[in-house]
This record gives C-alpha cells, sequence and structure tokens, in this order.
C-alpha cells in the first residue's frame, strides 16, 4: 500500500483526441481514485458499478450527467459532488465549452464494471436499480 496521502490532481489529468483516459490517481482494497478530463463533446458512456459505489467531485467545466438507462440526465456543474450508488448507471455528456474535470472514488476496488445502452424501456431482467 502507498504511504503517499497528499497528490497533486493536474499530474494524472490526461487530455486525448479519442475516448477519456482513466487515470488512476491512487488504488487499495478499499477504493480506487481516479482523475479524468473530459474535453468538450467527449462522453464518459453509461455504466454500472454493480458491486460498489462511484462518487464525483467535479473540479471544473460541466456536463449532463446520465441518471439511467432511459438516457435521463441532469446538468452537473464545477463544485457538484455526484454519488452513484451500487448497480445505479451514471455517465457524462461534456456539453460545455471547457473541459470537464473531476476525481471519482471507486468504493471498494473490486466493484466492478459494465457499459449498459440507452433503450426507450428498461428489460425486465436487468440487474440495474431503477430507483437510483
Amino acid at each position: 500500500m502507498s504511504t503517499t496521502r497528499i497528490f497533486d490532481s493536474s499530474q494524472f489529468l490526461q487530455p486525448t483526441e479519442g475516448e477519456p483516459i482513466r487515470s488512476v490517481v491512487t488504488e487499495s482494497k478499499d477504493a480506487v481514485v481516479v482523475a479524468w478530463y473530459v474535453k468538450p463533446g467527449q462522453t464518459i458512456l453509461p455504466h454500472v458499478h454493480p458491486h460498489g459505489q462511484d462518487t464525483w467531485t467535479i473540479l471544473s467545466g460541466k456536463g449532463e450527467y446520465y441518471l439511467d438507462q432511459v438516457g435521463t440526465t441532469q446538468p452537473i456543474i464545477a463544485g457538484d459532488i455526484v454519488v452513484a450508488f451500487m448497480g445505479c448507471v451514471h455517465g457524462v455528456i461534456n456539453n460545455g465549452e471547457e473541459p470537464l474535470v473531476f476525481i471519482s472514488v471507486v468504493s471498494p476496488s473490486d466493484a466492478g464494471y459494465y457499459l449498459v445502452s440507452l433503450s426507450e424501456r428498461p428489460d425486465q431482467n436487468t440487474a440495474i436499480a431503477w430507483d437510483c
């Protein structure tokens, strides 16, 4: 386990032309901390952590945060703390004119991950929590 407890988040931000890069700041069995740099027009696709929670602290920029598999979104801005409880669909579209920069904490670190497809109505056999 790392003994470092203070990190300069700017050292982990990785702008890219393709998909935004998940840049791990630190990881333990309890959580993984990730820095995100999402350029205007880029998207973190809707996904779920079936065995854990993903909490985002928005440092700068704005976006439309996915709330469910139907594609419902809500605006998020710098200063917001956004929580996707276990099984909640989440992701973001940067619809602003500046980068969306945030820190994500997924807990526990083995929370799992899978992409979800947006649909007009959820499949009744899906394991996603719809009341998030």
